[in-house]
């Protein structure tokens, strides 16, 4: 099973959006994806178990040796037998005849190995790509809460100006320019944590293909964008052709050539020899031949055929278990992803935009000295702790958007008119 990268790339929809001409510092989620698919050590170890692997095939491919031998009789005694007067010499070639399709059932074990290797490298190849695509949302979310806390700071600089200027007027107390100048405060401090954010979180990115000292940028995106999302259903149906359930396909193929090979033991090998004695007393040639076969083959080769049958049919029950689990994960994404799509939606479109107006409004009362300074404060905190949460919703759609595009395989692309960005 072969999924598209296309639907990897598409993880975080809005991170690459209007992607412009990258330098050579500027990193987009493509090139993050590439760089862990050609440099993480998780992906190259499958190419060694496969060069093992088809050692093995080569080797269940082997027949029986056959095997030359020699041997003396009647040598170095006594009597009539002294030295090699009497002495028979005999050459022999002996080797096994396997019964009941053991090379067929060898091969298809080995080859059915192989083939799920291919399936296991695709689910672990997902599995870290959903992985860059959090990390590379972490980055994302740093510099949206480094513009939220800079846009904080130029509204509590405003602030500051308009206290100082109420205060040179005789209107206003002291205390509300050192109010001003706290909150000032505290919102750089929030820019100077979001730029730390930003270098840990671009450091954490960077460890997963081996970058020890990064100093890229990355390709700006809007993580406000959320597309629609099939219906659930349908989202069900494609959790079937997940790497995580394509897996026991092969295994089931791996499972089932084991109990080909344990069946096949009922059928006992089928030992020959045969060969030339030389003897000595007439010096004439004779040929000689052997053949054996043990007996209870059948009875002996049961307990592992019921082993290998129990092990198959344990099987469909822990496909049942995962498919259950992968479901439920699938029902708990899609719903955090529903949820925190709407709390943006409405943020945007009713929230934001009233408390951007009142913010205004009180602004304009305050330098007329109409309201207080408590007002207008209260208002802006209001709005930037709005917008935090408007960023922190559309970062929890994010996180839950990749866990049902690692489920799926599937790519959901946010159009221009599916969900603008917030004011």
């Amino acid at each position: 099973m072969r999924l598209h990268p296309a639907a990897l790339a598409a993880l975080v929809v809005a991170l690459c959006a209007a992607s412009p001409a990258r330098a050579s510092d500027r990193v987009s989620l493509d090139d993050a994806f590439a760089r862990v698919a050609d440099t993480h050590p998780d992906l190259r170890l499958f190419g060694t178990r496969t060069q093992g692997l088809s050692a093995e095939l080569d080797q269940a491919t082997l027949r029986p040796a056959l095997v030359a031998g020699a041997s003396i009789e009647n040598a170095f005694g006594t009597g009539a037998t002294r030295g090699l007067d009497a002495a028979e010499l005999t050459l022999s070639l002996a080797s096994v005849l396997e019964r009941g399709g053991k090379l067929d059932a060898r091969r298809t074990l080995a080859q059915s190995r192989i083939d799920a290797v291919a399936v296991e490298r695709e689910a672990r190849r997902l599995d870290l790509l959903a992985e860059v695509a959090r990390r590379y949302l972490a980055i994302v979310a740093a510099q949206h809460q480094r513009d939220i806390a800079q846009a904080d700071g130029a509204q509590r600089q405003r602030t500051v100006a308009a206290a100082r200027q109420r205060l040179q007027a005789g209107a206003s107390p002291e205390s509300v320019v050192l109010t001003a100048q706290a909150a000032l405060a505290r919102a750089e401090l929030d820019h100077a944590r979001a730029g730390q954010g930003f270098i840990a979180a671009r450091q954490h990115l960077a460890a997963l293909w081996g970058e020890r000292d990064p100093d890229f940028d990355i390709v700006a995106g809007d993580p406000l964008l959320l597309p629609q999302v099939a219906a659930f259903g349908e989202l069900g149906d494609w959790l079937e052709r997940t790497p995580e359930l394509a897996q026991f396909v092969g295994e089931r193929r791996i499972r089932d050539a084991r109990l080909q090979l344990a069946r096949s033991e009922r059928a006992a090998d089928l030992d020959w020899q045969f060969g030339v004695r030389r003897l000595q007393a007439d010096d004439d040639y004779a040929l000689v031949g052997s053949v054996s076969l043990p007996l209870g083959a059948g009875r002996r080769a049961e307990p592992g055929i019921r082993i290998a049958e129990a092990e198959l049919a344990s099987l469909e029950i822990e496909r049942e278990a995962k498919g259950l689990s992968l479901y439920s994960t699938l029902a708990e994404a899609h719903g955090r992803y529903q949820i925190a799509r709407l709390e943006v939606q409405r943020l945007r479109d009713d929230v934001l935009p009233k408390l951007g107006k009142a913010e205004a409004a009180a602004e304009r009362a305050y330098r007329a000295g109409a309201t207080s300074y408590l007002e207008w404060a209260q208002l802006q905190s209001e709005r930037t702790t709005m917008r935090k949460q408007q960023l922190e919703a559309a970062l929890e759609a994010q996180r839950a958007l990749i866990e049902i595009q690692r489920l799926t395989g599937q790519a959901f692309v946010a159009s221009a008119d599916t969900q603008g960005s917030a004011p």
